[in-house]
Order: structure tokens, then sequence, then C-alpha cells
């Protein structure tokens, strides 16, 4: 074509029509995008019967029967050099709970430790604060525990928030998040070595293989597939990061049974297995699906 205008229509032609094949060709990614969008109406949401099912208030004796064996130690053995990070915190009741005298009661062990805590720091998306955690804030002081809200971990920066020495979460970005090998790579970023990753899944597929779904005639809440299509459970997914050590264990006390994971760092070259979003249905917490990329 000699015509400069024609060339120009014929190129923006080529562009919408190739926008529409790649849109048609990707039905997944749009259905994604679509339970996103529900997913992000129940984080905002204030609806009464929406709220009975996302649970805001853990206790931290909650996080001590759902994390793996050592979690109350790990803690416990933290001293006021140290630093807390807790990930989908809701109120923050675990960080408060942490800082109650009757928590130092009842460690056995460490006792020279008592009043001398961790600096902590709980992340939601949402503001969940309560009138005791402000009231906490202002007898403890700004720097002593924080709670960060509005951004997913993904937006901070290692300048911003720093490292830690134990991160937690319980049902929070690691159950929900669409792009999970990022969510941990980022994650383990804010760990320092030789500091642990504590987290859960509900109705996950566990390393010893011995659970089913939960749900009759429904999948597991996370599965992860590799590249030819085989299962590949969420432990040794983990177990494939470079740089960590992992255990793993199963707890059939919740209903759905949920598998405990504690992640430990090593070494700095971590390197996270990347994994390729392929179905995501908004829940508390959602159903999601995986394929390891080669």
């Amino acid at each position: 074509m000699n015509n400069p205008l024609l060339r120009v229509i014929s190129v923006l032609v080529l562009l919408v029509l190739c926008g529409g094949i790649a849109r048609a060709q990707d039905p997944a990614g749009a259905k994604i995008k679509d339970e996103l969008s529900k997913q992000e109406m129940i984080y905002r949401s204030e609806d009464k019967t929406m709220l009975e099912s996302y649970t805001i208030d853990r206790s931290l004796a909650d996080y001590s029967y759902a994390l793996c064996a050592g979690f109350d130690r790990s803690l416990a053995d933290l001293g006021p050099d140290d630093r807390w990070l807790d990930i989908g915190a809701g109120k923050g009741q675990a960080i408060l709970d942490y800082y109650d005298p009757n928590y130092d009661l009842k460690q056995k062990e460490g006792r020279e430790r008592r009043g001398k805590k961790a600096r902590a720091v709980a992340i939601s998306i949402e503001d969940r604060r309560t009138p005791l955690w402000r009231a906490t804030t202002a007898s403890l002081g700004a720097n002593q525990i924080q709670y960060l809200f509005n951004r997913r971990l993904r937006e901070y920066s290692l300048d911003e928030l720093g490292q830690f020495n134990v991160i937690t979460d319980v049902v929070g970005g690691f159950s929900y998040a669409n792009d999970l090998s990022l969510f941990v790579e980022k994650t383990l970023g804010f760990l320092e070595v030789n500091g642990s990753f504590y987290i859960i899944l509900q109705d996950v597929h566990s390393e010893d293989g011995s659970n089913a779904p939960y749900y009759k005639d429904a999948p597991y809440l996370t599965e992860i597939a590799d590249a030819d299509g085989s299962e590949v459970k969420v432990c040794s997914w983990l177990k494939r990061i470079s740089c960590v050590e992992v255990t793993c264990e199963l707890k059939k006390g919740w209903k759905p049974p949920v598998e405990a994971f504690r992640v430990r760092k090593v070494c700095n070259e971590v390197k996270v297995p990347p994994l390729l979003p392929t179905h995501y249905e908004a829940g508390t917490p959602p159903e999601r699906r995986f394929k390891l990329k080669n």
C-alpha cells in the first residue's frame, strides 16, 4: 500500500482482529479475571452473612493449633531485636494475644525474655483494626506493632518492610493468591536466613496422600499439575524451592482438614518453581488450579 492512511487503517484493523482472537483463545483468563473481581467484593464486603464464612479474628491459640509443631517455640524464642510478620491478619488478634501478659505466663521456657517482645507487623487487604488494637498501639508505641492495609504483599518492597524472623499466614495470601509462585517468592524475600514461614492450606492433597477431597464430587481447593498433566502435591512443590527446608503436617482436626507447612530459609539464593494459574473460583477460600511452567 502506497497510501500512508490506508497502511495505518490496516494496522489498526489487524490489532483489533488479533485482540479478538486472543480473547477468544483465552476463555480461562477471562473467567479468572471475572472470579478475581468477585473475590475482591468478598474482601471488601461488610455483609454479615458473607463475613461469617470469612474469618478475621483468629486468636494466637488458633494459630498454634493450625500451624506446624514448632511454631510456639519459634515465636516464644523471638527477642526484642526480632520481627514477626502476620499476613492476612484480619483484626490482628493473634498479635494482640502475643502482647497479652497471659502469653508469657504460658511459656515454660525462656522466662528471662518476659516483657521483651519482638516487633510485629500485621498485613491485611482491608482495615480491620479494632479499638483494642488502637489502644494497644498507643500503649506500646507505633514502632512496636504496625498494621498495614489497602495493599497486597506483592506491592511492598524490601526497603519498606525489611526482613522478619517469623512469618505466618493462616488462611491469608497463601490460600487466596492467584499468582501463588509470586506470592511465595515475595514472602521468602522478606524472610531472614534461618527464619521460618508458617502456612496452611485447607482441603489440599496431603504429602502422604491419605486424604480425599472434603466435599463430595468436588476437587481439592488447591491443585497443581505438572507440565505433563500429572499431579504435583503442594508439599512436593514447596520442596522444589531452592534454599529452603520444608516440613509438611496434615491436621485432620480441622473441617475441612488442613495441611500445615513450615518453610525454613537456609540461604538467600531462593528460586520458586513458577506456576501458571489455570482456574480460579471465588470463595472463602477460593478454588484454585495451577500448572507448572516448563
